[in-house]
């Protein structure tokens, strides 16, 4: 099969590798007919993980199963499955409690797993033509009969919609309230997208590129272009300098300052200084335990320094990690199926697999236009 594979730092190119295979009689074997680019494959594009030479990119998948394992009793040859990108096992203490982003069973020796994803397991990516689910009955989302028709909204259920909505809920956020996200990638965007399905009467948006930040306006957002104004002063002065109830960190390690410096520390700091005493904030940017590739000795130690003092004086909440999909994924998918989600709007660019190369380096110089990246494996 055709497969979008790691080569280096920015170097990505599209091979044949072995096809997917049924290992154990749990798995079941999809024919892929969507897999996105994600914000999160850029760190490892760059080089700025442990991810392995010849490993597949892909965790946010769908597609139709084509094989079954003879012990998977739920998923059927022929559904259309959304997976989520978290690989969980359904039976280990985490999965049981609704954690399944930090299954103890699929990743051994740390909490959770994940497809093609640096430190996340063995797994391999669905940017291909065909993906093996692991535990299928337990990570399979069967999708309505709409799946077809709204392909481009149900995909997203593989991580950004959930990981956005995750955002909105580690920050604790009730209808009524006002919340600040930092970054406007596509996670960023359906941190918006939810925080207004939720109620939030004001969500203000930090970026520093015009075109996102236009995307967001267009989906109820008030946008900040931290190039032009300090994005703290900005919210402080539209909330009465009291800040907002909630805010959002939707960037990670690689965060910039208003003067393009990377500075890993920054975003977190301006939510600190921008969400209002016993606020809370909510942090699903990745951030890593050690990053070789920073400029900084702290950052190269998975370290910041963080405006703890400030954090503590105003009484404030942090909830952190990544989403765990299965907690939210049905919900999400009935708001498609009634209409009242529409995640596909921020898509750009439906390519085919063979166009990834060209793509990744496009998504990752952030050229205008290129907000989020669907690939169409099998046509």
């Amino acid at each position: 099969m055709k497969a979008v594979v790691y080569n280096g730092p920015c170097d990505v190119s599209v091979e044949e590798v072995p096809d997917s295979r049924i290992e154990k009689a749990t798995d079941v074997v999809i024919r892929l007919t969507s897999t996105n680019i994600c914000g999160s494959d850029l760190h490892m594009y760059e080089g700025r993980t442990n991810f392995e030479p010849g490993k597949v990119f892909g965790h946010e998948n769908m597609g139709e199963v084509i094989e079954v394992g003879s012990a998977v009793d739920r998923i059927k040859k022929g559904d259309r499955v959304c997976m989520p990108f978290n690989v969980g096992c359904g039976f280990c203490a985490n999965c049981e409690r609704g954690l399944s982003g930090f299954c103890l069973t699929c990743n051994p020796g740390t909490a959770g797993a994940a497809y093609g994803f640096a430190g996340m397991g063995p797994f391999q990516g669905g940017q291909a033509e065909m993906l093996r689910v692991p535990y299928a009955d337990y990570n399979c989302l069967v999708l309505p009969e709409d799946a077809k028709e709204k392909e481009g909204d149900y995909v997203m259920l593989s991580d950004i919609f959930p990981t956005g909505w995750h955002a909105t809920e580690l920050a604790g956020l009730l209808p009524g309230e006002t919340i600040a996200i930092y970054g406007a990638g596509p996670v960023g965007l359906m941190a918006l997208h939810s925080a207004i399905i939720k109620g939030a009467t004001e969500v203000f948006v930090v970026d520093n590129q015009p075109d996102r930040l236009r995307l967001a306006e267009e989906l109820g957002g008030i946008p900040i272009n931290m190039k032009d104004v300090d994005p703290v002063e900005a919210i402080l002065d539209a909330t009465e300098g009291l800040g907002t109830d909630r805010g959002c960190e939707c960037v990670g390690y690689q965060c910039c300052d208003r003067h393009g410096k990377e500075r890993s520390n920054y975003t977190m700091n301006c939510l600190v200084a921008s969400t209002k005493a016993t606020g809370g904030i909510g942090v699903v940017g990745v951030f890593i335990p050690e990053d070789p590739g920073a400029k900084d000795d702290l950052a190269k130690e998975g370290k910041m320094a963080f405006d703890f003092g400030t954090f503590w004086f105003k009484g404030q909440k942090i909830g952190t990690g990544q989403a765990n999909v299965k907690a939210y994924n049905r919900r999400l998918a009935s708001l498609i199926h009634a209409g009242k989600a529409t995640p596909s709007k921020i898509i750009s660019h439906t390519l085919t697999l063979d166009e990834a190369p060209d793509a990744y380096k496009h998504f990752n110089a952030r050229d205008d236009g290129w907000t989020k990246v669907v690939l169409k494996p099998n046509g």
